[in-house]
């Protein structure tokens, strides 16, 4: 994929990656008549109302039972239908993981698990409702792609690209609202974006973390630093060319994602990178930690999980790589 030039970017629309899931939902219903949706007694927070209103006959609303939700989901793929799931991160995945195993992964049926309030920035709900070992639990089953989107406009592009995909699907998006600047970006499964280019330091992002790194790499072009900053949508399958071909170029990587280290994109491409190219590295990401109640900014400073934290940490990282050189 070729590279978008960001580095004169300056976006003031912000708005949420779950109202890109919700328009999203709502255009491929009308494009694909055997897509339907299934709602856990949280249609707003989803976005899928528009879908409701226009398609009554199409949605369901099992209520708070999501266990039920996946294996209603599950069998509606039987008949031919396309079924999308919606809940909260937690409850899509941690509260249903037998289900999804059994019924979902296992029997490789073609649901489109579809996850919003995920991570840290969910927010004053508290520990119990962020959860940041999803994208662990949904990679580590066969067959079961994981996409985690970074703005509004990735979400709707990618709530298209897995009505079209055949197989399961995690789709996980948010609640804050964030700067929407991929709108002239294409959109494909499986395949990273090179959002701008450097020769001293690889930063791959996902999420939330991909608006950061963006704001980090302002930073340290300032302080005579070049950034490669690719976005990594989609976990898995990993696009592993245009990480490798970075960190040929630059000798070290950073991994910025709202998730815990312990299992994520970070720990994905370490492994990689250990069997083809051992490259040095750094972690921003939460430290095998739950979250807390609090406003999803002050939480993102305080787990480091912000643009300052991938700077100082990209710092550190480089002097870490020129001592290295010297030896």
């Amino acid at each position: 994929m070729g590279t978008t030039d960001l580095k004169n970017y300056s976006f003031n629309e912000k708005i949420d990656t779950r109202t890109g899931f919700g328009v999203g939902l709502l255009e491929v219903g009308k494009i694909n008549k055997n897509i339907v949706a299934l709602c856990a007694d949280l249609t707003g927070s989803l976005k899928m109302g528009d879908f409701k209103k226009n398609f009554p006959e199409r949605f369901f609303q099992i209520g708070i039972a999501e266990a039920n939700m996946m294996g209603i989901a599950a069998g509606l793929t039987i008949g031919g239908k396309i079924p999308f799931t919606g809940t909260f991160a937690n409850f899509s995945t941690g509260r249903v993981y037998d289900q999804i195993r059994q019924s979902i992964a296992y029997s490789n049926k073609n649901v489109k698990i579809c996850a919003s309030h995920a991570g840290i920035t969910l927010g004053e709900d508290g520990a119990t409702h962020q959860i940041l070992e999803d994208l662990g639990l949904m990679k580590m089953l066969p067959g079961m792609t994981v996409i985690n989107t970074c703005d509004y406009e990735q979400t709707r592009k990618a709530t298209h690209a897995v009505a079209n995909f055949l197989g399961p699907v995690y789709l996980r998006f948010g609640r804050p609202k964030v700067p929407n600047f991929s709108t002239e970006i294409p959109f494909e499964i499986g395949k990273g974006i090179k959002l701008q280019n450097g020769n001293d330091v690889t930063i791959v992002a996902t999420g939330h973390l991909v608006w950061e790194s963006l704001e980090a790499c302002k930073k340290l072009n300032k302080k005579g630093i070049s950034c490669d900053i690719i976005n990594i949508h989609t976990i898995k399958p990993l696009d592993e060319d245009i990480i490798l071909e970075s960190v040929k170029k630059t000798g070290a990587i950073i991994t910025c994602e709202e998730h815990n280290y312990i299992g994520g994109l970070g720990e994905s491409i370490a492994g990689f990178l250990s069997k083809r190219k051992p490259t040095i590295q750094s972690y921003v990401a939460t430290n095998d930690t739950f979250g807390e109640s609090g406003t999803p900014r002050l939480l993102m400073k305080k787990y480091g999980l912000d643009s300052e934290t991938i700077v100082e940490k990209t710092i550190k990282l480089i002097e870490k790589k020129n001592q290295l050189s010297s030896k």
